[in-house]
């Protein structure tokens, strides 16, 4: 029998901490769960908020990569993250004036600083009263991407300015995300600590029309281009240029900024997305509140069918969005592809549907097949697109900006951000595509670092900084292995739709905090066996509640990272404590029963200085 293993190292530890490894800024959402746990609000929001300017946001609508990595979820469901990071910034912002949470800037300063391998006086050395000296960034976009770079780069001392076309700064997250996922008040909060680091902010002002794109490039050291996804993409069939044919994105955008929209009573929303259940469940609210509407006695939207080419199980909406849309009265129909716009002379009365067979071919391609005899009709008098969204370049001349664009019509550009223009870089969706929120407040963060090391020229030598400490005392929460996840509260459905864009999800109360954070696994603590000391009873194998230590002979072992055991002084008749990793629950049992002490549990951190999570 042959058992196939990996011999720890710094990628083996690091990769244990599924959560922290799996955020692309770095975030260690293992530290504020477990600092929740123990009733530390203050050190739980600073470790969330280090790493990620716009933490608060997330707690309310980040897709959460470090909900879907959690371990917890391979025994029962995952960690209830980005609700406890909700939580965390609450409780800080509640407990705190905004004077207090002005000096917050000071923590985020200090961490950047050690996260960059910086000090401090270095990040301040430019003479923000010299204009000699001082480098000045234009930011097209204040979206996550926008946001991230600017408040990164006023804390390496850059001036930055961002333009805005809305009237409101937020871009996406302000004029494209539901005010009943994401409160107004929540970005505009964010945005005022991003203002006090010096960045200015001037809104309605368009790049293109109120200012050249060709203009900027000359006035400032940099420019960085961080527009997000605001068209909505369209069906190359006859009726989908029907002005009763709306982009859903479009849509989001003119509601959230008060611009009427004439909207029917029955509304046909094609996408399977999260952005597909913002745009049906917004047009419910559209007719229930419009005051325009109500002064012309127009009646609001009555129904929603939401129809998308996915079966449930393929579609990419979240499932607590499909929940709460079918709660409020969405009527999701699956699997099902447009078919025929239907007209009475030059209005628009319904939709005609074809069953889709499959999505994706054998090779996992987008190749959709339909069953052209299986027909359904639905009565509407409006269509949404939500089926992708495009990015607006207009304003950027190829030639005379020397950008090239490549076959997907965004332009080339580089894994730093950087163009082959020396001072132009690209940030977010309109860099690689539509990502996450969290992954666009990555770029805008590695854009930043990229402008500090090229037009700066800050010296940032990214490094990983892995550190091992014995946890003395070390303990778990009573039961914490049976303790079942605790379900978000939400506002009672008939109450949604009664209020004015309340808040749909009502968060954590601080007793159900204590009880969800106890559920993480701490998967910084590991159990390290001193083979000194070992004497081989297989006590600690025995006592293992989840089976995952295992006593073999080293001759059993297949090692997978080219660990040469021979050169390491292991005989072929030695013996080796192996463990399955997924199974171990941090327990301690082992330790706690080990007669001799040969077991100790430790804890890891880790952290890349000078990298992207900085």
């Amino acid at each position: 029998m042959s058992y196939s293993v990996n011999v720890p190292n710094e990628k083996y530890w690091q990769d244990l901490i599924n959560c922290q490894s799996a955020c692309p800024v770095g975030t260690d959402a293992r530290g504020y769960v477990r600092a929740l746990a123990q009733g530390k609000y203050e050190e739980a929001y600073l470790i969330a908020r280090g790493p990620n300017p716009l933490a608060s946001i997330c707690g309310r609508i980040c897709a959460a990569p470090c909900e879907v990595n959690c371990r917890r979820g391979d025994i029962d469901k995952p960690v209830s993250i980005r609700a406890l990071k909700r939580f965390a910034s609450e409780q800080y912002y509640a407990s705190h004036s905004d004077e207090q949470i002005l000096k917050v800037l000071d923590n985020i300063r200090s961490y950047v600083s050690d996260r960059e391998n910086l000090s401090v006086n270095e990040i301040t050395t430019i003479d923000k009263d010299s204009p000699k000296t001082v480098k000045k960034v234009a930011i097209i976009g204040s979206g996550p991407a926008g946001l991230a770079a600017a408040h990164d780069l006023a804390l390496y001392g850059i001036k930055a300015t961002v333009f805005e076309t809305e009237p409101i700064a937020g871009g996406m997250l302000a004029v494209g995300i539901p005010d009943y996922r994401l409160p107004r008040e929540i970005i505009q909060r964010e945005v005022a600590i991003i203002k006090e680091l010096g960045v200015e902010f001037k809104v309605n002002t368009t790049v293109g029309k109120d200012v050249l794109f060709s203009q900027l490039a000359q006035e400032f050291d940099a420019v960085i281009v961080a527009v997000g996804a605001k068209r909505s993409r369209s069906i190359p069939m006859p009726g989908f240029d029907h002005n009763q044919v709306l982009g859903g994105v479009e849509f989001l955008r003119d509601f959230y900024v008060g611009k009427d929209t004439p909207l029917g009573e029955k509304i046909v929303v094609i996408g399977g997305g999260s952005v597909a259940y913002d745009i049906g469940r917004s047009a419910l609210r559209y007719g229930q509140f419009d005051i325009s509407r109500q002064a012309k006695r127009m009646k609001g939207v009555r129904e929603v069918h939401l129809c998308c080419l996915e079966s449930l199980d393929e579609m990419m909406a979240d499932e607590v969005e499909i929940t709460e849309g079918a709660e409020e009265g969405i009527k999701r129909i699956n699997s099902v592809g447009p078919h025929e716009v239907l007209f009475d002379g030059d209005k628009l009365v319904g939709i005609k549907f074809k069953k889709c067979l499959y999505v994706l071919n054998d090779e996992g391609k987008f190749a959709p097949r339909f069953d052209e005899n299986d027909i359904i009709t639905i009565e509407c008098d409006n269509i949404m697109m939500a089926i992708g969204q495009q990015i607006d370049l207009s304003f950027i001349n190829p030639k005379t900006d020397r950008l090239s664009f490549n076959n997907y019509g965004l332009v080339s550009v580089n894994k730093d951000g950087s163009t082959d223009v020396p001072n132009i870089f690209f940030a977010g969706d309109c860099a690689y595509g539509t990502k996450l929120v969290i992954d666009a407040v990555a770029d805008g963060k590695k854009v930043a670092q990229t402008i500090a090391k090229q037009i700066v020229g800050l010296q940032i030598t990214p490094k990983l900084d892995l550190n091992h400490a014995t946890s003395e005392n070390y303990a778990r929460e009573a039961s914490y292995e049976e303790t079942k996840r605790q379900e978000i509260p939400a506002l009672e459905v008939e109450e949604r739709l009664k209020l004015k864009r309340p808040p749909v999800e009502l968060g954590y109360t601080e007793l159900d905090v204590i009880s969800e954070a106890a559920r993480c696994l701490d998967c910084s603590v590991n159990t390290i066996f001193n083979g000194d000391v070992c004497i081989l009873c297989g006590g600690c194998a025995d006592v293992c509640p989840e089976l995952c230590l295992q006593l073999v002979s080293v001759k059993e072992l297949a090692i997978k990272n080219r660990f040469d055991l021979s050169a390491s002084g292991f005989a072929e008749n030695d013996s080796a404590i192996i463990k399955d990793e997924t199974k171990c629950i941090r327990c301690a049992c082992c330790a706690d029963r080990c007669p001799v002490g040969a077991i100790t549990m430790e804890r890891v951190t880790f952290c890349e200085i000078g990298g992207n999570n900085g």
